[in-house]
Formats: structure tokens, sequence, C-alpha cells
């Protein structure tokens, strides 16, 4: 997975990089790799003024080579992917000044991308979906059906290099556009909350 990691120290400096010519977004990305159009990328964003990193999938539309002399950087120019337009707009609101709820999440967001498995409840149907983020508190799931907020669920991952499933029994608290739901890991015994604290460890070294 290509992430491509971009630091503002101020709202001025993210709009010295976001590109408004486009209507999912385009932000500049410093990089020396060389990335051909279309790569699918993770955007993994931290300026001042937003609580936490925010990650963004988008893809790549070009690249271009540094000028040292003119002072240009490397650096590649991503359009963000149309299902991320609610993380899009809440970095756009929070750091143009429009939004002031923004709380700070505890634990930072590990992009991923992984087939997962939802049980909603006690109904039967499995509900196949990618894990896109992960947390020890909580997740970023892809799924074409959506359970409604509040609902209980079962995520199923197999953790890297690993052949069974683990069951997280977590709760749907939101819903990100049409196609993905944020979930919160409902573990509290001490044995379950270390496995998952060791899953996700697994994934910051995959």
């Amino acid at each position: 997975m290509n992430i491509l990691r971009v630091r503002c120290r101020s709202a001025e400096e993210f709009r010295s990089l976001y590109k408004t010519d486009h209507p999912d977004g385009v932000i500049f990305c410093a990089t020396t790799t060389q990335l051909p159009c279309e790569t699918a990328v993770v955007v993994e964003l931290a300026c001042r003024g937003l609580p936490n990193k925010v990650l963004l999938r988008g893809f790549v539309i070009s690249w271009r080579p540094a000028l040292p002399r003119l002072r240009v950087r490397a650096g590649a120019l991503v359009r963000f992917s149309p299902e991320e337009a609610t993380k899009r707009d809440f970095v756009l609101q929070t750091l143009m000044g429009a939004r002031q709820d923004a709380s700070r999440r505890k634990h930072t967001r590990i992009p991923v991308g992984l087939a997962v498995r939802l049980r909603v409840g006690s109904e039967p149907e499995i509900i196949e979906g990618e894990l896109r983020e992960i947390s020890v508190s909580g997740g970023l799931v892809a799924t074409r059906v959506q359970p409604a907020i509040g609902t209980d669920v079962i995520v199923e991952i197999v953790p890297p290099g690993g052949v069974a499933p683990m069951s997280i029994s977590s709760r749907v608290i939101y819903h990100a556009g049409q196609s993905q739901t944020g979930v919160k890991f409902m573990f509290r015994e001490g044995g379950g909350s270390r496995r998952l604290r060791e899953l996700v460890r697994r994934f910051k070294f995959y």
C-alpha cells in the first residue's frame, strides 16, 4: 500500500497544497517515488488545526520530478476517491474554521486493506467488506450494505500471518458516505483488550 504523508504547519499551508479544480478534491503530496497515473494511494494528512491525522484514499493523477534550481519539490497530485467525501469535507470545514466540534481521537488509525466479515446481531446473514482503517478502539469498514447506527455487530478479521479469524464485538457509531461504516470495538475484559492490541501491533509492521 502506498502511503503519502502530508504535514502542514497551518491551514494556510494546507490551502497552498489543496486544489479545488476537481469536485473530489486534489492535493499535492511531496514524494521522490515516481508513481504512475491511477496508482491507488492513502494520503495521511496531519495539520495544525485538525484533531488527529486523517487518512484519505485516492489516485495519482500526475507526478513531477524535483527541479532544485527552481526550488520545485518532487511529488504527486492525488485525487481523493469520491467515497472519501465525508472525511474530505471534515478536513475542509475544520481548517476553514466552519466546524468547531472536532474532537481528538485517543488512538491513531492505521490504514489497511483487508477482507473482513460482519455479522449483525443474531442475524444469520454475513456482510462481506473491507477493513480500511483500524486502531485499538475502532475501525472503518467498507461494505455494500451499511448496518444502522447503534447496531451491535461482530467483525471477523484474520490477523496478518494468521489462519483463524478473530471475532471482535463492535458497535456501529457512524456512516461515512454510502459505503463506509465506522465501528467502535466493545472488548471490555483484559484478555480481549490484549488480543486487540496485538492485532493492531501486527498491522503496524505488516
